[in-house]
């Protein structure tokens, strides 16, 4: 009851078990409608479509020759489907991976909210998995992510729990790097975890995956986004594990700085709606 109206006024203030007062709720909304007090939601519908147009989902990506993070991730969901399960780790991947693949049942996205846990992914799905052996179920992991938790591969082939991971690699903390970018003027610190040597990957998570006993593939190239996803769906005996490298200057749209409103959204520049007339 203390938390009622402490950070914001509750219109309609109630204290109770979520899953109780979610009942009645339903019970309650049920008899309105049979006695016809049908809610007209109209307005809010408007201001919510207003919404999607002034800030809407999308991404900017002019470089041809890199990866676009967001595209692998939009042709994951389009490719594996919606039968499948996914889990995401913290960071830029994990806010890609709630705006790019369209969700359509319960349980089908795990993450860990604003909790912040990086390393959830891997775990996560493993449970997933397990729990539900019949479904495919992909890890969605950052190369910061994923250096938390990879461990646990060992843990898959042992036991037979054959996931498959993404790793969405910009070689940095991805979602911190932005920051730094943007409000910080670009001083790095702490967030590259890559060499000075381009050819030199570290650590380079296909020969990691194959010292699991995994089956690792890379991706590099923009075009051959489609056919990495379509082999490691083809190997279902064993963990696969995927080294999709994207481009680092790929961030997040939209956001709200630290310390203001959430008036102040920000969008890229550039950025178009990506909708189609009838959602």
């Amino acid at each position: 009851p203390a938390e009622i109206g402490k950070n914001r006024v509750a219109d309609v203030p109630i204290v109770g078990d979520a899953k109780e007062v979610i009942r009645d709720l339903i019970d309650t909304i049920k008899a309105d409608q049979a006695a016809g007090d049908v809610a007209d939601y109209a307005e809010w519908v408007a201001t919510a479509t207003g919404w999607k147009a002034t800030y809407p989902v999308g991404y900017v990506h002019d470089d041809e020759t890199t990866i676009a993070p967001q595209a692998v991730i939009e042709r994951l969901g389009e490719i594996v489907g919606p039968d499948a399960i996914y889990c995401a780790g913290v960071g830029q991947h994990q806010m890609w991976s709630s705006q790019f693949i369209r969700y359509e049942r319960p349980r089908q996205w795990l993450n860990s909210g604003g909790a912040g846990t990086m390393g959830y992914s891997v775990p996560a799905a493993m449970g997933a998995k397990a729990g539900d052996p019949d479904r495919v179920v992909w890890a969605i992991d950052g190369d910061g992510c994923f250096q938390m938790t990879n461990q646990e591969l060992a843990t898959c082939v042992v036991n037979d729990i054959p996931i498959k991971v993404a790793i969405i690699n910009n070689s940095s903390l991805g979602m911190v790097r932005q920051w730094q970018t943007l409000f910080y003027n670009e001083r790095y610190s702490n967030t590259d975890l890559h060499t000075s040597h381009d050819q030199i990957r570290i650590p380079d998570f296909v020969k990691l995956a194959e010292a699991y006993g995994c089956v690792g593939l890379r991706c590099d190239d923009p075009a051959k986004i489609d056919e990495t996803i379509q082999a490691a769906m083809a190997i279902n005996d064993r963990p696969v594990v995927v080294d999709f490298v994207v481009s680092r200057d790929a961030m997040v749209w939209p956001m709200v700085p630290a310390g203001v409103s959430n008036d102040e959204i920000q969008i890229a520049k550039g950025m178009a709606p990506n909708w189609s007339d009838d959602e």
